[in-house]
Order: C-alpha cells, then structure tokens, then sequence
C-alpha cells in the first residue's frame, strides 16, 4: 500500500511536470482577458456613470467610451476563444501521451496482464480514466496558476480607484479558500470513490458482454442483471454525493460575493451622502467596484469546478500505476541478419505464477543446434504453455537464462525480439473484418504476389472459393461465422505471411478434427523449412516432426529424444 502511494505520488509528480511546460500559453491569454475585463468594466462604470449623474465630467467622450467598449468586448472574445482552443489541444496532446504510454505498457506486458486485471478494467483505464484527464490538464494546471494571480491582480486595481472595496472584497475572497478547504477534502473522497464505481460497473459490464452466452446457457441473466442494477445505483450514489458537495462549494462562493456585494454598496451609499469631500467617493469608481466584483470570483470559482478534475487524476493514478512499467528503456536493438541461423538455449530456467503454488517449471536446461526444431510433450499442466509464455516474453524467468544465440531474450528490446516471432496459439485471434485485412495483420505492407503465396501454402484456396464473398468476406470478433479449423488457417496464412525465422506453436491443433489436424501439420511442415520451431501439443501427428523432442511432467524434463 505505501509502495502504492509513493508511486501515486510520484506519476502524478512527473504529470504536473510535464502539464506545467506547457499551460504557459493559457495562462498568459487568461490573464490577460482578465485585464481586458477590467476595462469592459470601467467603460460600462463610465457611461452608467454619466447615464446616473449628467453632470460629471468624464475624462472622455462616451462615443468613445462605447467605441471602446465595443473593440475590448470582441477582443475578450477571440481572446477566450484561443484560450479555449489552445486548452482543447493541449488536453488532447496530453491525453494522446497518456494513451500511448498507457498502451505500450499493455502491450508489453502481453496477455500475462490479463492474470491480474480483467479485460474490462484495462479498457476502462486506456478509454475512460485517461479521457476524464483532459480537464486535468487543460483547466485545473491552468487554474492553480490564476486563481491567485489573476484576483490580486483585479485587487490591485480596485484598491488605487477605491481602497475601501479593495479590502472589502479581499476579505470576502479570503473566505473562499477556507470553505474550499473544507469542501475540497469531501469531494476529492466523493470524486474517488464515484470513479472507483465507474469503474467497476464498466468492468463488470465489458466481461459480462463478452462472456453472454455462457451467462444465458448457465441460467444466470437474472443473477447478472441484478448485480449490473446494484452496481449502476451505487455509481448513482457516489454521482449524487459528488453533485451535492459541489452545490454546496459554488454556493459558499456565491455567498461571499454576495455578502462583498452587499457591503461595497452599502459603503458607497454611505459616502454619496456624506457631504465632506475626502469621503466622498465618486459615482464611477462605486460602479466599477461593483461591476468587478464577479469578475474576481470567477478563477475562485473556476477553481472549485475544476478542484474534480484533480480529483480524477488521483484516481486515475491509482490504476495506471499499478500496470507493469515498460521495459524497453535499457533494452538492446539487436540486428539481425536475414540469412541468420538461430539455436536456443535454456540454461536452469525456473518459472512460479504464484510461490503458494509451487513452480511451474523447474531447472530446465536444453541446448538446440543451429535451426533444430523443437516438440514439446505433456499432460496438460506440464509447463508447455508457460516455456512457450517465456519465449514470447510474455513472462520472464523466476531464475535462469534463455538465450538466443548466445544473447539473453530479456535484453532484447520487446519490439526488436517481437519481429523475430510467428506465433500460432490454440483458439488465434480473428478481428471483426474481412478474411484479407485479417491475414494482412501479419504484414500490411506485403505484395500481392506475398499475400497469394501465403493463401496457397495455408491451403486456404478452397475454403475462400466457398465463402459468398471470398477473400473480401466479412467475419465477426473472435472468428464468429468461421469453423475452428478455418480460422487456424488464418493464424498459419499470417505466419506464412510474417516469414519470421522463429515460429512459436501452442496446441494449434488442440479443438481441430483429425482431418484438419492433419492439414495444419502438413502446412506447419512447409513452414518449418529453414526455420527454428516450438512446438507444444499433445497430438500424436506432433510427434513425427523432426528435431528434439522433450517431455514435461510436472515442470520437469522427465525425457529428451532426437527424431529425424
């Protein structure tokens, strides 16, 4: 928990680093409608003034007092419409550097991440929790600056035209702070928990999307319904919590400009009946005390809106933080050579999930010569999937090395090692579009001439010219609409398609018919030409492909044999 907060701290730290670069530009153009306010005030103070007293002398004409006032009103107006536009991109770069951040950690991380946060949570963190941001940066690092800076500037006015008002409305401003205070430690806890529920229900919803027909098939859409409504009202009741403690915020506010309102004018009465001339005050410098006056409180009261939007960040942190940092940073990019032959070797590589559950796997030590292929066999819960886990670098070894000829996998930076693998797992993933965009995934940038090679050796032909639209057919999420083996020829197209020189392979053939298992062999056969190969299956067809074959028990080499 306390390693949490410091590394809460510290994010949010580097953020207001990072955000304070960067607001420079609003809080320049701010400050300086501010100033323009001012004027727009004391034109409109000058000609009511006139308007009230015919009699007064004005230091100009009211033409040009209107002409004036006129020129400062369109000139507040493109002043806040910049400031508006430059808070929208610097809430959008911010939130676009987040994202990508955010991201690159996921994508690191790899589908390990998925053993400690649900599907739901890691999209309502990239989608949600970083778009909740944007006031984070575009209106509350701004507003820290000027709701101090710009009332003491407006207070620094008022008190050379009219000292009494200035202090009036200073002390009035003074009680804002202190209901805040008081205020602020309510809604940051409301805003937190509002979010945390926000969260959950999102969560919730997401996994039980994805997960609907087996809800239904086990009878619990009742069950999941209700829990879906209990979750929905408590994010009602956290909401409404929030809403009332920010009522309650903006009316001290209104309170005490009221309250300065008040007093001003009543001190400025005083003195228009007062006949003695050093207390007399004139009629214009009393308008302009009270037309300034809403002027003042506006950063205050900017200041309590956006109060939740540092709030937000708070809670956002909680969750980014506890993602796996990206590891790229002192890693090696590595060159490769095309032509490159590849040897593994696992030097007393051990591997545990969790140490309550013992090891995965245990001091496994292997060495294949240049190119060799390699089957791993085994009961499930042998370790074949985890030795395949580690060498996506999904997961590092607990202890132990595994090289690459001769260089350790964990020094290699993700992407660089990434473009050495071609992966085929037991259930491939089909995205929710047309067969050639699917294969394409692999390698958008490849030919034509690529693209039907790869087709021909997936021996996918016959199955296109069976599809309505062939190759341009649309499929859904997950491969919906294609049978099993169909969309492991999409996974063996795309690794034809990558022509990566290191081809991983968990169960391909685990959910296949014996006559689509024996297709995929054959294509598996094609692929492994000239190629270092994993192999995990329990399949006796896996048995005959040619290299070194081991088998696990329990996360032990229990045998090690050569095929040829």
């Amino acid at each position: 928990m306390q390693q949490n907060k410091r590394l809460i701290k510290s994010w949010i730290k580097k953020q207001n680093k990072i955000g304070q670069k960067v607001i420079l530009p609003i809080v320049i153009l701010s400050f300086f409608s501010n100033i323009i306010s001012m004027g727009i005030a004391w034109c409109i103070a000058q000609i009511l003034g006139k308007l009230l007293l015919p009699s007064i002398h004005l230091p100009v004409s009211t033409s040009v007092l209107l002409s004036l006032y006129i020129v400062l009103i369109l000139l507040k107006g493109v002043l806040i419409y910049s400031e508006e536009l430059t808070a929208i991109k610097i809430g959008l770069i911010a939130r676009k550097r987040l994202r990508s951040e955010v991201l690159t950690q996921i994508i690191a991380a790899g589908p390990i991440l998925l053993y400690k946060h649900s599907i739901g949570a890691l999209s309502s963190i990239v989608i949600d929790q970083i778009e909740s941001l944007d006031g984070y940066f575009s209106r509350w690092l701004p507003i820290s600056i000027l709701w101090i800076l710009s009332p003491c500037t407006i207070l620094i006015f008022v008190f050379f035209i009219q000292p009494w008002a200035a202090l009036i409305i200073g002390l009035c401003g003074l009680m804002v702070p202190v209901a805040q205070a008081l205020f602020g430690i309510g809604a940051a806890v409301a805003a937190r928990k509002q979010f945390i529920a926000m969260m959950r229900l999102q969560g919730r919803f997401m996994d039980r999307i994805k997960g609907i027909a087996t809800i239904v098939l086990l009878g619990r859409s009742n069950d999941e319904a209700k829990k879906l409504a209990f979750a929905a009202n408590e994010l009602r009741i956290c909401t409404m919590k929030v809403l009332r403690v920010a009522f309650l915020s903006s009316a001290s506010i209104d309170c005490a400009m009221i309250v300065s309102i008040i007093l001003v004018a009543m001190v400025d009465v005083g003195s228009f009946y007062n006949s003695a001339p050093f207390h007399s005050v004139p009629v214009t410098h009393a308008l302009f005390a009270l037309l300034i006056i809403p002027e003042f409180f506006q950063p205050l009261r900017n200041f309590a809106l956006a109060y939740q939007d540092r709030a937000k960040l708070n809670s956002a942190a909680a969750s980014i933080v506890v993602l796996p940092e990206s590891s790229n940073k002192d890693k090696v990019n590595k060159s490769w050579n095309d032509t490159e032959l590849y040897a593994l070797e696992f030097s007393d590589v051990s591997f545990f999930w969790d140490p309550a559950r013992g090891k995965a796997l245990e001091n496994i030590s292997f060495k294949t010569k240049s190119n060799e292929n390699i089957t791993l066999i085994g009961p499930s819960g042998a370790g074949k999937s985890t030795l395949i886990d580690l060498l996506l670098g999904f997961i590092k070894p607990t202890s132990g090395i595994i090289k690459l000829n001769g260089v350790d996998i964990t020094t290699l930076n993700s992407e660089n090692y990434a473009s050495l693998l071609a992966w085929i797992g037991q259930r491939p993933v089909i995205f929710s579009s047309t067969i050639k965009e699917n294969i394409l995934f692999a390698n958008p940038n490849a030919s034509e001439e690529q693209f039907n090679k790869a087709i021909e050796l997936a021996s996918m032909k016959k199955i296109i010219q069976e599809l309505p639209r062939g190759i341009d057919t649309v499929v859904g999420e997950g491969g919906y609409g294609l049978s099993g083996g169909q969309a492991q020829r999409i996974a063996v197209a795309r690794a034809f398609l990558k022509d990566a020189p290191l081809i991983l392979l968990d169960e391909p053939t685990a959910h296949l018919d014996p006559r689509n298992e024996a297709d995929i062999f054959e294509s598996i056969r094609i692929l492994a030409q000239n190629k270092l190969v994993v192999l995990a299956t329990h399949s006796v067809s896996g048995h005959h492909l040619e290299g070194l074959h081991l088998t696990l028990e329990k996360g032990h080499i229990m045998s090690r044999m050569m095929v040829n």
